[in-house]
């Protein structure tokens, strides 16, 4: 099992805390990523898409998983379970020191994720508090602040993937 840790960063422009509508936890929000397979290295052709309130049983019926696939090359097994409760939005103030922000972790089992994909159903909110639900899509955004009589948007967006270590100190989980 390997846990990989999904960080993002952007030029934020008058605007901050980058995250999923509802939050870095948003049940619905869906993650969408291709897929390496650890057995044969196969590349996934189409993007996976992931969401934390979407499970399937795992071939053996113990468990679940957000993910349960089979290499098409292989046709070794792979699952992905994703993690809440690690991640923060990306704030202006990251984004000027060119810190990524955690965004979710994922607990892999026979895939490496790759190549994260922005999409729709983002917000943020501006210096002058003027909340944007925010389509990323294309891979950037920008619109004018009436409020705050000032340009915003977000642009060169990067996602990545890093592998972590699981964490447990004074019953907290961590992955660094």
């Amino acid at each position: 099992m390997v846990f990989y840790l999904l960080s993002i960063w952007g030029e934020l422009e008058n605007i901050t805390n980058l995250q999923p509508l509802g939050g870095c936890d948003d049940p619905n929000f869906p993650y969408r990523f291709k897929v390496k397979c650890e057995n044969c290295g196969e590349i996934s052709q189409k993007e996976t898409c992931v969401v934390l309130s979407e499970t399937v049983p795992l071939s053996n019926g113990r468990a679940t998983a957000n993910l349960v696939q089979k290499c098409k090359l292989c046709g070794r097994e792979g699952s992905i379970q994703m993690i809440p409760g690690q991640g923060q939005p990306l704030t202006l103030e990251q984004s000027q020191a060119e810190k990524f922000s955690t965004l979710m972790v994922f607990d892999c089992r026979g895939f490496e994720p790759i190549g994260f994909s922005f999409s729709n159903g983002w917000k943020a909110e501006s210096t002058s508090g003027t909340v944007y639900e925010i389509d990323l899509s294309e891979g950037d955004f920008a619109d004018y602040d009436e409020k705050g009589e000032c340009p915003v948007g977000v642009s060169n967006l990067q996602g990545k993937f890093k592998p972590v270590k699981k964490n447990d100190r004074h019953g907290k989980t961590t992955y660094s």
